[in-house]
């Protein structure tokens, strides 16, 4: 990783090929949230859903396959036996795949909401 990028590609790019990837397996409910400046871990966390165990395997290996393609591997991929949460770290973009019971369950956009963040100010 260098110069803030994955590969030859801006992370930001990155994450415009991931939401097509999973709109082309019919995704649902897909945010991408913006952690630049408030996250070490990523500049990217994309957060999607699918109905089924089989829905959310076939997203997730559309993202693998189509990045392999480019020639952009994960750092490490979890959860891919059971397909309930399937996580891709692509270093610079962190991919969660859920399944719809798990995603509400789990609730990672509420993380990552401005008013339940603390602030720098408060200790």
């Amino acid at each position: 990783m260098n110069n803030n990028k994955i590969f030859d590609i801006d992370p930001a790019d990155f994450v415009k090929l991931c939401q097509k990837w999973i709109d082309d397996r019919l995704g649902i409910n897909t945010k991408i949230i913006d952690v630049r400046g408030k996250s070490s871990l990523a500049d990217f966390i994309v957060i999607t859903s699918g109905n089924s165990v089989r829905q959310v395997h076939a997203i997730s290996q559309n993202i693998q396959d189509s990045a392999s393609q480019m020639g952009i591997e994960p750092k490490s991929v979890e959860g891919d036996q059971e397909c309930r949460w399937v996580l891709l770290d692509y270093y610079d973009v962190i991919i969660h795949v859920f399944h719809e019971e798990e995603r509400e369950f789990y609730n990672l956009e509420r993380l990552w909401q401005d008013d339940l963040r603390p602030s720098k100010q408060e200790k």
